[in-house]
């Protein structure tokens, strides 16, 4: 699959807020705090907190995106705040390129680790398993932190020293 990764321009963020309506996994809240980091992002380009990694087909259209940044008050931790793929383009390699993207950057700059919390919803049940298929280790279950029967799930991945 073809895909352009570039940074996310404001002319994007229309575009974005339907691929994410479409995502079957994401509900009201979600996609109303995915817009909110989205907004935060383009609305203070001098920010350091969020980094968005966006794939664009050939019409330059969004076809998924990453945001990711550094954890205050860490030696050289990151997290995964959002990876998403639009519903056409999921199964087909597309998560697995941002996500190795992602990962290249924060090698890049000396980064140590990656950390991606999800919920243990059975909706998010491919999701877990993207994640351990990567490389990526269960660290911790937080039982009932969503709400009484759905748990964070904490996965982590470790980098080599550079």
């Amino acid at each position: 699959m073809k895909a352009m990764l570039r940074p996310l321009l404001n002319e994007d963020r229309s575009d974005l807020e339907r691929m994410l309506s479409r995502i079957k996994e994401f509900d009201q809240d979600d996609q109303s705090l995915a817009l909110e980091l989205i907004d935060t992002y383009l609305q203070n380009p001098d920010q350091k907190d969020y980094v968005f990694i966006l794939a664009c087909d050939e019409q330059d259209r969004p076809m998924g995106f990453a945001c990711y940044g550094p954890t205050p008050l860490t030696d050289r931790t990151f997290d995964l705040y959002w990876i998403a793929v639009a519903p056409e383009y999921a199964g087909q390699g597309l998560g697995s390129r941002i996500l190795s993207e992602v990962e290249a950057r924060i090698v890049e700059t000396k980064g140590r680790m990656l950390v991606i919390e999800t919920s243990s919803s059975p909706i998010y049940h491919l999701s877990r398993q993207f994640y351990i298929k990567y490389g990526y280790t269960l660290s911790e279950t937080l039982k009932d932190f969503y709400m009484d029967g759905e748990d964070r799930v904490t996965y982590m991945k470790k980098f080599p020293s550079a």
